[in-house]
């Protein structure tokens, strides 16, 4: 069931996503059907600067926003009038550009006399694996949730009841990706960049260490494996190697720490249902790593496509469609939150 009663049969949302740098809108009916799904990213914007500038991506937010929302209505054929309500991510993120995307939000809302939703951004993530498929979640499933900014393992019992079972204790695997591919002298944003190149190099051909942890804890650490690549990369040998192996070489190392760190998650606790999600999910190694663990195990695993991986608002309005109540806001109280909390029972 949706989020809300008016018409528990057939909810169409509107998603508002400005976590980042990406201006996404969608609309979404019942959490899974995408009618429409527009995103507009800003790299050509922030590539010389070699990261996101946050008051860069505020300011186009609010320069794109407003026509973003129009042509997710008018690509679904919809209008606002017909909307069940509307959903936006709250945090965490960006504080500028969280800020634009929830008085957006919170403006359509009262425009419209439509009930709001703040969603969590990696809750969103989570959700986009059943994006444009037929079937549910079957509860509890394990999530591995790679992004620029966030990686963790996440123990879903339930729409609204996750738990964090493993995390990195440093830098996000995506942001190893792009540090990694700046010393490669690869553009900005460099993990697709190190995904392309490693596929014509030797994933074996330089050893870089992975990260262990004590026996039952499932967190994760990149920044070692960064600063070897770096080290690596000043010595004789790594001036003569190849930079398509060091980046197979180095993306091998990040898979096997991933993987690493789900199969210990399977074998504690037993799942049917298996996802990864976020944008480092759209690379190819790790998906071919991720499909064919669930191929030997027999546990089923979901992986979205591209466009789903990376920051959309489909994803938003699927997560507000399941979670319901739990994230229904006043348009008079909502605010950004840079540090969400992940789970609805900690505490900011």
């Amino acid at each position: 069931m949706g989020p809300t009663a008016l018409n528990p049969g057939f909810v169409l949302l509107l998603g508002i996503e400005t976590s980042c740098d990406d201006t996404a809108t969608a609309v979404v009916r019942d959490g899974r059907n995408v009618l429409s799904n527009v995103s507009t990213n800003q790299d050509a914007f922030h590539e010389k600067y070699g990261g996101i500038v946050p008051e860069i991506a505020s300011r186009r937010h609010v320069e794109l926003l407003a026509a973003a929302v129009d042509d997710a209505l008018d690509r679904a054929r919809v209008s606002l009038r017909e909307l069940d309500g509307i959903a936006v991510t709250a945090g965490p993120g960006l504080i500028g550009s969280l800020v634009v995307g929830v008085a957006s939000a919170k403006a359509l809302a009262l425009a419209s006399r439509k009930p709001l939703y703040g969603v969590n951004h990696l809750h969103g993530h989570i959700f986009a694996a059943f994006l444009d498929r037929a079937e549910e979640p079957a509860y509890p499933f394990l999530a591995l949730l790679v992004s620029g900014g966030h990686t963790q393992l996440v123990d879903v019992a339930g729409p609204a009841r996750m738990k964090v079972i493993g995390r990195t204790r440093d830098d996000a695997a995506g942001e190893a990706f792009d540090k990694t591919a700046r010393l490669l002298g690869l553009p900005f944003p460099g993990g697709p960049h190190v995904d392309r190149l490693a596929v014509s190099g030797n994933p074996e051909a330089i050893s870089f260490p992975r990260h262990r942890t004590p026996e039952g804890s499932l967190d994760m650490s990149f920044s070692g494996l960064k600063t070897s690549v770096k080290y690596f990369l000043e010595t004789a040998e790594g001036q003569g190697a190849k930079v398509a192996d060091v980046a197979a070489s180095f993306q091998a190392a990040v898979i096997d720490v991933l993987m690493d760190r789900v199969e210990r998650a399977a074998a504690a606790k037993p799942y049917a249902f298996a996802v990864l999600s976020g944008g480092v999910a759209a690379n190819s190694a790790l998906q071919a790593a991720f499909t064919e663990w669930g191929r030997q195990t027999g546990i089923a695993t979901l992986v979205p496509p591209p466009r789903y991986c990376t920051d959309n608002a489909a994803m938003i309005a699927a997560a507000a469609d399941r979670q319901g109540e739990m994230v229904s806001a006043s348009p008079a109280t909502l605010g950004a939150d840079p540090n969400l909390p992940f789970s609805f029972t900690e505490t900011a």
